[in-house]
């Protein structure tokens, strides 16, 4: 079994700063892209950044300038610096990592159990 643990949700004042961390776990032969979304009350659940196993990163536009999203391939983590933090990126907070788990046919997209951010005005 693949599990992704998420960490480093919280409260915070607008301007802030909190890092979330994800760890991926289990019989997992590769990973691929891991990433980061979101999801606030009410609305969609939307990409905020990704990074491929080469480093390459993606970031949502209401997001660039502000989070930095980075890997350690040889932990299996992917981590989100969350800076200047804004009463909008309040939202649940997901990991996702498209992975090849032992056994398995091919790649699937594993999510973490979601971690609460939440920045106050």
């Amino acid at each position: 079994q693949v599990q992704l643990v998420e960490s480093g949700g919280g409260l915070v004042q607008a301007g802030g700063s909190l890092r979330l961390s994800c760890a991926a776990s289990g019989s997992i032969v590769r990973i691929n892209a891991m990433g980061w979304y979101r999801q606030a009350p009410g609305k969609r659940r939307e990409l905020v950044a990704s990074i491929t196993s080469l480093g390459r990163t993606n970031y949502a536009d209401s997001v660039k300038g502000r989070f930095t999203i980075s890997r350690d391939n040889a932990k299996n983590t992917v981590l989100l610096q969350m800076n200047s933090l804004k009463p909008e990126d309040t939202a649940v907070y997901y990991c996702n990592a498209d992975l090849f788990q032992r056994g398995s046919l091919g790649i699937q997209g594993y999510w973490g159990q979601g971690t609460q951010v939440t920045v106050s005005s």
